[in-house]
């Protein structure tokens, strides 16, 4: 059975840099009060107008595949991973498919909601299509455009010094190499505490604790109007929530957890890892697991004292960014691993 490679890499990040100076202009905070928090000292945001999480996301999967030596007309099959698509529907990644003008060869496009842990997802997803044969060139792609979607007030600040905008894409091959490709992926979740960390409007939810007298219903009628009401609007449920805390306190026993378990079942242990790339999340998350594991800083690639978090798009451009600067070669163990909203974690272990 063959196993799945990167064959290709590419990030893009927009131009335009916001440091933490540049948000104290919106908000009540202090540069010191977000790096002593997060770690982060800027981000990227698009410029409005200029770009979307697809023409993102479309201009990272040409750097992947430039670094595959392939054409996108090649891809066979997309894979996109995103919590700020373009519309509510259809997905990005028909978007990405027309935008990379690969519409005619009609290739099958699916969207993945896993938020910080999409890429891994997407990446087991792939795995199985890879091994089974079905596909051959698999776009692969993380992307996000959060600016557009944050409250930069001090009621948002807690959020809103966090993410970034930014885009990731590998393209996935079948390799008969035994010293190469993805070894293992391990997939976790848990809904206990699912609206601890959520944008809980626009959906389906928004009408269930509203009374029918703001829009004058009665049993007869349907309950339209609820998904994007002024009651919403007003309340900011359409603005990420997050308990920092809560995410915080998972997040340091999970991402050690599955990243162990992945090694254990391979007959390996933390000593054995090259380089090891955790979704960016928080400085302050990176560096405990990096203790726990007990791996020496030039195992760990960290980046988001310069992007911030990207959720879905952070694996991909940290690892574009290590291999392109030397840190992940040709036969490395590498771990890619996430934790985020739902609670969703996973971990892949893969060798460059």
């Amino acid at each position: 059975m063959p196993r799945t490679k990167i064959a290709g890499i590419g990030h893009h990040v927009p131009e335009n840099v916001y440091t933490n100076e540049d948000l104290i202009k919106y908000m009540d905070t202090t540069n010191e009060w977000i790096i002593e928090r997060t770690g982060i000292e800027e981000r990227r945001f698009i410029k409005k107008g200029e770009d979307t999480t697809t023409t993102l996301a479309a201009k990272a999967s040409r750097n992947a595949c430039k670094h595959a030596g392939i054409e996108p007309e090649e891809i066979d099959f997309i894979i996109f991973a995103t919590l700020s698509p373009d519309y509510y529907f259809p997905g990005s990644g028909v978007l990405l498919q027309r935008e990379l003008g690969i519409t005619k060869t009609e290739i099958g496009a699916l969207d993945i909601r896993n938020q910080c842990t999409g890429f891994i997802y997407g990446l087991s997803v792939a795995d199985q299509f890879i091994k089974s044969g079905m596909y051959k060139n698999i776009l692969l792609v993380g992307a996000e455009v959060h600016s557009v979607g944050l409250d930069f007030s001090t009621k948002g600040r807690n959020v809103s010094v966090i993410f970034g905008d930014g885009a990731g894409a590998v393209i996935l091959q079948p390799t008969e190499q035994e010293d190469q490709g993805v070894l293992l992926s391990e997939l976790h979740s848990d809904g206990t505490h699912a609206e601890q960390l959520c944008v809980l409007s626009p959906g389906s939810h928004s009408g269930m604790h509203m009374p029918d007298t703001d829009f004058g219903l009665d049993d007869e009628k349907p309950i339209g109007g609820y998904f994007l009401s002024e009651k919403i609007l007003e309340d900011g449920h359409y603005h990420p929530h997050m308990s920092g805390k809560l995410v915080f306190k998972h997040a340091v026993v999970k991402f050690p957890e599955v990243i162990k378990s992945v090694l254990s079942k391979m007959k390996l242990s933390s000593a054995d890892l090259d380089m090891f790339i955790p979704h960016q999340a928080n400085l302050r998350i990176s560096q405990f697991v990096q203790k726990i594991l007990g791996l020496a800083d030039d195992k760990v690639y960290n980046n988001i004292q310069k992007y911030g978090n990207t959720t879905a798009a952070s694996i991909p451009i940290a690892l574009s960014e290590a291999v392109q600067l030397g840190k992940v070669k040709r036969g490395d163990l590498v771990c890619l691993a996430a934790f985020g909203a739902g609670f969703t974690w996973g971990s892949t272990l893969l060798r460059w």
